[in-house]
């Protein structure tokens, strides 16, 4: 079934590929800008940005020469914001040490921040044809389906056992076609749950359809524990103004603008709370529920439990956390956490 593998799919692909703008480009730097973006992001959330990203950064050196806080701005909304930080360094790195020509070899690409080897072997494939195996999700779901392949695609035996099968079916001629149909195949066709196994070209030579294993395949070790948190920002503010923190610490909203905040291990009553606060800022006279979410904010290993209160003191325009004033206007200017941005979006209402 080896021989048949590509022509098979790559038939399939002609006949169903979906018109998705990145393709009709061999540039390095676009092509790196779609995976960059795509990272854990469905392409109907990355398409836009992907838009968006291209049309204000046409080239790299258009990139590189932007502002990290417009770089965190456009990103704003995809999460895991260090793709958006890598993804700027590397910019930098290409227009100042490279002269601008963005890396198309696997070797050089995979030299560069935030660049592995799924996104440099995707890159150097699609720009350059390089003879490379593209191995994403999809890819694992596609051949531990069709070959029956039980190891666990999140060790390091599974990485490289399909990493070997996959680099096994590649073509010599066009492997970038090969490696574009088994991630589109992947993506719309052998889907996680929901697989079009009645109309399938590898029906009769698929290990999952035969044994009725689709939902077993691929195997996947248990993820770590998601952890709770449970968040209480501070919000003060005047007519005019409303004191933002700028977070300059490690952790997931580096570089980001939020406010500050109390974190317990449980949810915590207001009374509670501003007896805590207090501790820490006396001047702080009370608290008044502003918003407090029903649904947790989920992230990769966390669930964000959030709640908004607004702060008084007997001076309204006391600035009792040191905080950066940010004019209610101009909050489209500064980068922010997408639960952020959402609260504020009703509080400029308001």
């Amino acid at each position: 079934m080896n021989s048949d593998f590509s022509p098979l799919l790559i038939d399939w692909y002609v006949l169903n590929k979906r018109d998705l703008p990145w393709r009709k480009y061999k540039d390095p730097y676009v092509i790196w800008l779609s995976e960059i973006i795509l990272q854990q992001t469905r392409v109907n959330q990355g398409l836009p940005y992907f838009l968006s990203f291209l049309k204000r950064f046409p080239k790299v050196s258009d990139l590189a020469n932007a502002t990290e806080n417009e770089v965190l701005k456009l990103w704003q909304g995809l999460g895991y914001y260090s793709r958006a930080r890598n993804m700027y360094a590397t910019a930098k790195k290409v227009a100042f040490d490279y002269n601008g020509v963005f890396p198309s070899s696997y070797k050089e690409l995979i030299k560069l921040k935030g660049i592995g080897p799924y996104s440099a072997s995707a890159i150097a494939s699609f720009s350059s044809n390089e003879h490379v195996a593209v191995v994403d999700g999809n890819v694992y779901r596609v051949l531990a389906r069709i070959y029956g392949v039980f190891t666990p695609i999140n060790s390091s035996q599974g990485q490289k056992e399909f990493q070997k099968l996959a680099l096994s079916l590649l073509p010599i001629k066009d492997s970038s076609t090969h490696n574009q149909a088994i991630m589109e195949f992947g993506a719309a066709h052998c889907t996680p749950k929901k697989p079009k196994c009645s109309s399938c070209v590898f029906q009769h030579n698929c290990y999952a359809f035969r044994n009725e294993a689709y939902l077993d395949l691929p195997v996947k070790i248990k993820k770590t524990k998601v952890k709770k948190r449970y968040i209480n920002y501070l919000v003060q503010e005047n007519k005019s103004h409303v004191f933002m923190r700028y977070r300059n610490q490690e952790g997931i909203w580096r570089n980001l603008y939020d406010f500050p905040d109390f974190e317990f291990e449980a949810s915590v009553s207001k009374e509670q709370l501003l007896v805590e606060v207090r501790k820490e800022f006396p001047k702080v006279e009370d608290l008044e529920l502003l918003e407090q979410c029903v649904t947790p904010h989920k992230l990769s290993h966390q669930h964000l439990y959030i709640t908004y209160y607004s702060v008084k003191t007997a001076e309204v325009s006391l600035n009792i956390f040191n905080g950066v004033p940010v004019l209610k206007d101009d909050f489209s200017k500064f980068p922010m956490p997408i639960v952020i941005s959402r609260f504020i979006s009703t509080l400029k209402k308001s």
